[in-house]
């Protein structure tokens, strides 16, 4: 039987099985879109991984990696700031594979944020009056397929540069920026974790693709989290050291952009320390 995630507002996350009976039980969820979206900390949902984006269409939808699902709609200045997030995962990670000098097994991450990701967050972009960037994404992902390194850093800086502009521009809107970057990085461990699942098959690491996209996003919401701790501990030390230890401990997760044959955790307990990580949130808003 395949396993269902459901994510419990500010609670748990838990893995049940899902035959027909328990799907019947199972309370309604707002058709997905598309496959990235899971949204709403308030809401139970069930989550299951089907890809990176959503039909632009969607506010809270992402696109389609192969498949369709169901989740409720994030509002405009999350759903696009997630999607700065993970485009940011894919690069790190992306990043840590050209270093080993395999440019070939880096390249899926430079595709998947203009495949995958942008297409969901474009007409936001326009909503939020935020400058277009995909003709920045391409011409960086044709540096990696010629694996011409100057020009990748070239094109790299200036990605960075546009992506920077445009978090800036959402952040600025928002009253409290300290939660809304927290509530954000929720959001990218989440799919974190659907990634992770897809990853791991009988206790290995199946899905090589899987494991970094996870280990990417993972390591992304750390440096973004590490941007606001400062204010976060202002406001709750004790929650601020929790968040910390939560995401030390899904780093730990992945030892090496290389997987291990053995993975380190189930994805039940990828999702338990997650969990933990949501179960703070309350202290910041």
């Amino acid at each position: 039987m395949k396993k269902r995630k459901i994510w419990a507002g500010l609670g748990s996350a838990v893995l049940v099985a899902a035959p027909v009976a328990a799907q019947a039980a199972a309370p309604h969820v707002e058709p997905r879109a598309g496959i990235e979206a899971k949204a709403g900390q308030s809401l139970l949902q069930l989550a299951q991984h089907q890809g990176h984006a959503a039909p632009a269409a969607s506010v809270g939808g992402e696109g389609d990696e192969g498949g369709a699902g169901g989740a409720v709609k994030l509002p405009a200045p999350l759903h696009v700031y997630r999607g700065i997030e993970m485009i940011r995962g894919h690069l790190t990670v992306g990043a840590e594979l050209i270093e080993a000098g395999r440019w070939a097994d880096a390249l899926p991450h430079f595709l998947h944020p203009e495949e995958e990701i942008y297409g969901s967050i474009r007409d936001q972009l326009k909503t939020l009056n935020i400058a277009p960037f995909q003709v920045a994404l391409k011409s960086l992902s044709q540096t990696v397929k010629a694996k011409n390194k100057e020009a990748y850093i070239r094109a790299r800086a200036a990605l960075d540069e546009r992506l920077a502009s445009a978090e800036t521009a959402v952040k600025a809107k928002e009253q409290d920026g300290t939660y809304f970057v927290l509530e954000t990085a929720l959001e990218v461990l989440q799919q974190a974790a659907d990634e992770y699942e897809e990853a791991v098959e009988k206790g290995r690491i199946a899905n090589v693709v899987e494991y970094q996209d996870a280990r990417g996003f993972v390591f992304e919401v750390d440096r973004l989290v590490g941007t606001v701790m400062p204010a976060a501990s202002a406001k709750s030390a004790d929650a601020a050291k929790t968040l910390q230890a939560s995401l030390d401990d899904l780093k730990a997760t992945f030892p090496a952009v290389t997987p291990p044959k053995q993975a380190v955790k189930d994805s039940g307990q990828f999702l338990s320390a997650v969990a933990k990580f949501e179960l703070q949130l309350s202290s910041f808003h």
